[in-house]
């Protein structure tokens, strides 16, 4: 997905993808702490941040496809074949962690769109922009986040 030669880039509005888009963000432009939060820039911002990292995981997703159907013919050496089953192993597993990583991040989409994406679901509070920069899928304010790690800490030493 090219961005314009004049580095702009309009985000989708139903959220499913990178075809027609609304409103402009430059490739630039980074949220900051001094405007209003979630207004329609920052929003349009984080949908094309997680629409570019669901593009990518789909594409690398692709390629392990491919990988993996080349790599079905049979091993007639019996290393070679428990390597290759080891190998798929770890490539199915890698799959299913994209998988629900994919459904978060259309879950996110979705948050954008309804107007409660950066939104601690646990206080309501708007989570930081430097932990929505740095995970756009996050749900939690990183206080309340490190409460909900202490306390599944708490209730594992049970």
């Amino acid at each position: 997905m090219d961005a314009p030669k004049d580095g702009s880039y309009k985000a989708p509005r139903d959220g499913a993808g990178s075809a027609e888009m609304a409103s402009t963000v430059t490739k630039e432009y980074r949220p900051k702490e001094d405007e209003p939060f979630m207004n329609e820039r920052q929003r349009d911002y984080f949908r094309k941040k997680l629409l570019v990292w669901k593009d990518e995981i789909l594409e690398e997703s692709r390629g392990t496809i491919a990988t993996l159907q080349q790599d079905t013919v049979a091993e007639a050496d019996l290393a070679d074949r428990a390597t290759s089953e080891t190998d798929r192993g770890l490539e199915l597993r890698t799959r299913d962690r994209q998988r629900k990583l994919i459904a978060k991040i259309d879950q996110a989409l979705r948050r954008i769109e309804d107007g409660t994406y950066g939104y601690c679901e646990e206080t309501g509070e708007p989570i930081s922009l430097s932990r929505l920069e740095a995970r756009p899928i996050a749900t939690l304010s990183l206080e309340a986040q490190e409460r909900h790690e202490r306390r599944e800490r708490v209730h594992r030493d049970d």
